[in-house]
């Protein structure tokens, strides 16, 4: 399984304020109007259930489902 974040909303939309979901380890990270992120597995089974998090950056979200993929094994 790849480490690369790919996004997948299409790039043009960024320049309109629209930030793109991006894939990341089995996982969609979608970012939130109330700048939030909602996390879900990209398929069943899924290793943890869907989760939300206040976490602001990217960076963060990604290193948060690290940790919680390091605690699921």
């Amino acid at each position: 399984m790849s480490s690369h974040a790919a996004p997948i909303a299409p790039s043009g939309l960024h320049h309109r304020g629209v930030r793109a979901a991006v894939r990341y380890r089995g996982f969609v990270l979608i970012p939130q109007a109330d700048l939030t992120w909602l996390v879900r597995p990209e398929r069943s089974p899924m290793p943890m259930l869907p989760f939300r998090t206040p976490a602001s950056s990217l960076a963060d979200v990604k290193a948060l489902v690290d940790w919680r993929l390091g605690g699921a094994t």
